[in-house]
């Protein structure tokens, strides 16, 4: 008699043990992630460094795949993402509303939002990820990544491609490690003087962002330049002019300036970039949503759907949208309760839930075209929370605070940074999850499997944070708020946040400077759109000036550097035998240095935690900075010269098996 014939088990994707996985993984990068953002902030992407925890706890099961690890770095992704609540809502303790974090009305806020953010990304993925060309750089890391780990014994160059990571991995990490033992510079910054003005001169010394800056390619590094170039070369010495001392250091006079002037200009012109950018994508949205409305029709009616292009339906996607309405508005209603805003209770809380509806549904697309563009970590977040701030307040002013003064005017305040917080979670998780659905894209998940991930970290996330920030609060405080002491943390954006809000209350903020940005972003979209029609090969991408003009200059210079290293590998790649994968060695020596030095913030990121110190690593005290700073460039230079022969060295080993056979 025959055998039955067999069948190959169905590949595990959304599991029990993954959704557990991803929990556990969940409660540690989210926790490292509010006390660096409230620190000093910043917070770092947790996509890389969940899939490579994930895929080293998994392999140690049967019968896992690499869709089951995506799924558990996309669980622990959207929670840690979400941890950038803490640049709006730490506000409301800082202007003195609150004096902590009620937890079921913070986590309210942190669930509807990110659900609301997941719910405007499913449309988006058609536009965004499967039809268009921007690149990805976190998303494709974490796919090779996932790939490669999945892969390393099938083939040599996929066991060649795991060293390269491992290879880029140590070294980024290892570099990251002497930063903190302050053995060498971190970073260089220098403030001079021009005229009458100042500005400053530096960067990271961040192998991560050279990755970055490998992934997203020479024309976005470019466009970052021309940014960078306006601010620092040009506004920052108009503007600090008379604002700098006599003699001696100006560092913090410039600084300064940056954060209260030029950033704001760089706010316009990313407000205007992002305006345009969400018109010419419009388009391509509503074919998006077209396009899921016919696959969910097809897949009721029995025809077979590809697994990849199989998303939420839009029932459940519209439903779950208005659906959230309702928790939302009770939110609202007890964040009232009790103030003076009560007589005007419904018509505010109506008006927020329209705001929340249709700037949220912007500020997904503006936020997902940003991640595309340089990836979540570089995304300027913060320049959208000031964003949607200003016209959360000009709404709410202008309908119920025209005359507002004394404690009504701090109570609109503090309703517009509530509100604002609600659209912020959109952001965040949107800025997010494209780069998720993106690695799913690239290693063949199902997308509805993913997008249920993506709530259920949400979830997680929105558990954890209020109790982690009702600790920081507790123990630190925040500058600026009631009864701070001297180690208050800094919150720096919710700070800013929080003065642009009480600013257009009280008629203090300065229009003019993002009336300046919006013009600068207009002359960029023009000089583009005619790049654009009489080159047809290049560009100058406004949402990517306009962040270079918003972030400070230790970000942005390396990114274009890491570009035009890329450019240059790829260039000689390009001649190779086998370019394709000449070309993959690249990308993955970046993928190594994005994952190193993520996997090492995440580790030192409890250690500060533990300890409750800003340097725990240091054995160097100040004396030795000067010979830091040296030695700290010439490691960082070799390394990349290093790391770069090392990979064309694997291409040209594989180029001559690859003829040989």
């Amino acid at each position: 008699m025959a055998s039955a014939p067999t069948h190959p088990s169905p590949t595990r994707e959304l599991t029990i043990r993954g959704i557990i996985i991803g929990g556990i993984i969940t409660l540690v990068f989210t926790a490292a992630n509010v006390y660096l953002g409230l620190k000093v902030g910043l917070t770092f992407a947790t996509s890389i460094p969940a899939a490579v925890i994930s895929m080293a706890i998994l392999r140690r099961f049967a019968q896992h795949s690499v869709k089951e690890n995506n799924i558990v770095q996309t669980i622990a992704s959207a929670a840690g993402t979400l941890s950038a609540i803490i640049f709006v809502l730490p506000g409301l303790v800082i202007i003195g509303w609150w004096s902590g974090f009620p937890y079921w009305i913070t986590a309210g806020l942190c669930a509807f939002g990110g659900v609301l953010g997941v719910m405007y990304s499913i449309p988006l993925r058609r536009a965004l990820v499967t039809g268009s060309d921007l690149p990805y750089p976190e998303g494709v890391a974490g796919a090779e990544v996932l790939k490669v780990g999945e892969n390393a014994g099938a083939s040599d160059e996929n066991r060649q491609g795991l060293r390269v990571i491992l290879t880029g991995s140590l070294a980024s990490a290892g570099f990251a490690l002497l930063a903190a033992l302050k053995v060498a510079a971190g970073s260089l910054s220098h403030a001079f003087r021009i005229g009458p003005g100042g500005t400053m001169v530096g960067s990271s010394l961040s192998l991560a962002l050279i990755g970055v800056g490998h992934l997203v390619g020479v024309s976005v590094g470019a466009a970052m330049i021309v940014g960078l170039l306006i601010s620092f070369g040009v506004l920052l010495p108009i503007f600090s002019a008379g604002h700098l001392p006599a003699a001696g250091d100006i560092s913090d006079a410039v600084d300064s300036v940056f954060s209260s002037d030029v950033r704001f200009i760089g706010a316009g012109a990313i407000a205007v970039a992002a305006v345009w950018t969400l018109l010419k994508i419009i388009i391509p949205i509503i074919r998006g949503i077209q396009a899921s409305v016919v696959s969910s029709r097809q897949r009721r009616a029995g025809t077979e759907v590809p697994v990849v292009e199989q998303d939420l339906s839009p029932r459940i996607v519209i439903g779950t949208i208005l659906g959230s309405m309702v928790p939302i508005a009770l939110l609202l209603w007890f964040f009232l309760h009790g103030t003076t805003l009560m007589s005007s209770g419904w018509g505010l809380i109506l008006t927020s839930l329209i705001f929340v509806l249709l700037v949220g549904l912007a500020v997904a697309a503006v936020c997902g075209y940003m991640a595309g563009l340089i990836g979540a970590s570089n995304s300027p977040i913060s320049g959208v929370g000031i964003i949607v701030v200003i016209l959360a307040a000009l709404l709410i002013k202008l309908l119920f605070g025209s005359d507002a003064g004394g404690d009504r005017s701090t109570a609109l305040v503090a309703y517009t940074i509530f509100t604002a917080a609600v659209v912020f979670g959109v952001a965040t998780i949107s800025n997010d999850n494209l780069q998720d659905l993106k690695t799913g894209q690239l290693v063949g998940s199902t997308p509805w499997k993913q997008q249920v991930s993506l709530i259920i970290g949400v979830v997680f996330g929105s558990l954890v944070i209020p109790p982690i920030m009702q600790l920081m609060n507790v123990a630190f405080g925040f500058l600026g708020a009631p009864g701070a002491g001297e180690n208050a943390l800094a919150a720096p954006q919710a700070s800013l946040i929080s003065s642009v809000a009480d600013g257009i209350f009280g008629g203090s903020l300065n229009w003019g400077h993002i009336g300046v940005g919006a013009l600068i972003g207009l002359g960029i979209i023009v000089i583009d759109e005619v790049l654009r029609k009489t080159t047809r090969r290049l560009s100058l991408p406004p949402l990517a000036v306009g962040m270079g003009m918003y972030l400070p200059i230790s970000l942005t210079l390396m990114i274009p550097i890491g570009a035009a290293c890329g450019a240059l590998y790829d260039r000689w790649a390009g001649r190779s035998h086998n370019a394709e994968g000449a070309k993959r060695m690249g990308t993955l020596l970046a993928t190594g240095l994005i994952v190193g030095e993520s996997l090492f913030g995440v580790l030192f990121a409890g250690i500060v935690t533990a300890t409750g110190t800003e340097e725990p690593l240091a054995v160097v005290g100040a004396g030795f900075t000067h010979v830091a700073s040296w030695l700290g460039v010439i490691v960082f230079v070799g390394i990349i010269i290093g790391l770069y022969r090392r990979a064309r060295h694997v291409s040209r080993r594989l180029n001559q098996r690859h003829a040989d056979s």
